[in-house]
């Protein structure tokens, strides 16, 4: 299993702030997945802006996911 959390602006959207999944292959293939959830969903992953960390790290679609890896998404972080 992963966890998969959300945060800020997604947790509202999505009406969520974590999913436990079965394991995939990596962060491309859990967007694919939660793409199948609909159509807020895929707006939200449609988005560029959109910022995604494994344990913590800031991770690409090409990273790797392993059995109780923490995924996290979250908007980028904006200030002045």
């Amino acid at each position: 299993m992963i966890n998969v959390l959300f945060f800020g602006q997604l947790r509202e959207q999505l009406k969520t702030d974590k999913l436990s999944l079965d394991t995939v292959p990596n962060v491309k293939a859990l967007k694919i997945l939660l793409v199948q959830r609909g159509i807020i969903w895929q707006e939200f992953l449609a988005s560029d802006s959109i910022l995604v960390a494994v344990n913590q790290t800031i991770s690409s679609d090409q990273t790797v996911l392993s059995d109780g890896d923490e995924i996290a998404f979250f908007p980028p972080v904006t200030g002045g």
